[in-house]
């Protein structure tokens, strides 16, 4: 059985944890399930892919500023 998901998709309130979370924490240290985490050098579908992800992970990094956002 494969369970996918982007734990940076979520829309719950912070106080509030995701199944997705909590499901990886729990099931990581079960014997014969293995929790693969992938990252943006990781898709090789198309390039646009992978500069999408970086802008958002940009966004991230920068309390909800895009690069061409940020203060001068």
């Amino acid at each position: 059985m494969v369970v996918t998901g982007d734990p940076s998709q979520v829309d719950l309130p912070h106080t509030v944890r995701s199944g997705l979370a909590d499901g990886v924490q729990r099931l990581e240290k079960v014997s014969g399930i293995k929790v693969v985490r992938l990252r943006a050098e990781d898709i090789v579908r198309h390039q646009v892919v992978q500069r999408i992800l970086k802008a958002y992970g940009d966004i991230g990094r920068q309390g909800g500023r895009r690069s061409s956002d940020a203060p001068e």
